[in-house]
């Protein structure tokens, strides 16, 4: 399973919603090898396991913007296509929960894998964390003569943001 399902593969399905790190229901069932209708059903027939710091539905504005950043389908109000019902969310703990209810070897699979991507997601940004105090630490300790090596430093250490370039005609105005 390791082999075929990568951390970096689970994490870029990874997103920061209402301050949780959350799995989407479409991306875990994709995981999982099942559709997300059937996916869903499992989940609502064993609802009490499922508490709102597990699992939780999008807001239309929730949804809205994930959406438009990823590239998914409207939500269904015609029959030619789209989801129907706003997506669930899933937290860790919920996600650790769904071993309990889809029981296959690959849900057991996949579970694992995606536990050790929400690991090291922790461990990144706990060693970031780290570097971070240590580098206001030096820079306290040292004078300004290195004012430039820590900012530096710092800006290395941010995340790197990359921006989508739009296609079509852009008028200046934009």
């Amino acid at each position: 399973m390791s082999s075929s399902l990568s951390l970096q593969e689970i994490g870029q399905k990874i997103f920061f919603i209402r301050g949780c790190r959350v799995l989407l229901d479409v991306d875990l069932a994709t995981l999982y090898g099942v559709e997300t209708g059937a996916f869903n059903r499992a989940v609502r027939r064993n609802q009490n396991r499922f508490p709102q710091d597990f699992m939780f539905q999008l807001s239309e504005k929730e949804w809205e913007f994930l959406r438009c950043q990823i590239g998914i389908s409207k939500i269904r109000t015609d029959p030619r296509g789209g989801r129907q019902y706003l997506p669930f969310v899933f937290t860790e703990q919920g996600v650790a929960m769904l071993s309990g209810v889809l029981k296959s070897e690959r849900a057991a699979l996949v579970n694992i894998e995606i536990m050790r991507s929400f690991v090291k997601l922790r461990e990144i940004l706990l060693s970031n964390h780290d570097l971070s105090s240590k580098l206001t630490e030096l820079e306290k300790k040292y004078d300004s003569q290195f004012k430039i090596v820590f900012d530096t430093i710092r800006e290395l250490m941010k995340p790197i943001v990359t921006s989508k370039r739009r296609i079509g005609i852009v008028n200046d105005e934009d």
